[in-house]
């Protein structure tokens, strides 16, 4: 596959704005990243599709922290 260096950078920025959120204290988008991230990685160590583990790992997320933030 291969991989051009805007698909790179855009992967990176992703990733910073992610752990820069996460980091701020925003329980959704927090909850929403760290719940895509375990989501993405339990579906590929499962042999699952990793897309579709992020996407409901980050809807289970985004719900836990919204949670969290309620009752904080």
């Amino acid at each position: 596959m291969t991989t051009t260096l805007a698909t790179r950078m855009l992967t990176g920025a992703v990733g910073l704005v992610m752990i820069g959120m996460t980091l701020t204290g925003c329980a959704v988008l927090g909850g929403a990243a760290v719940g895509a991230g375990a989501g993405a990685a339990v579906a590929a160590g499962t042999g699952n599709n990793p897309g579709k583990g992020a996407a409901i790992g980050a809807g289970v997320g985004a719900a836990a922290g919204g949670l969290y933030h309620i009752t904080r």
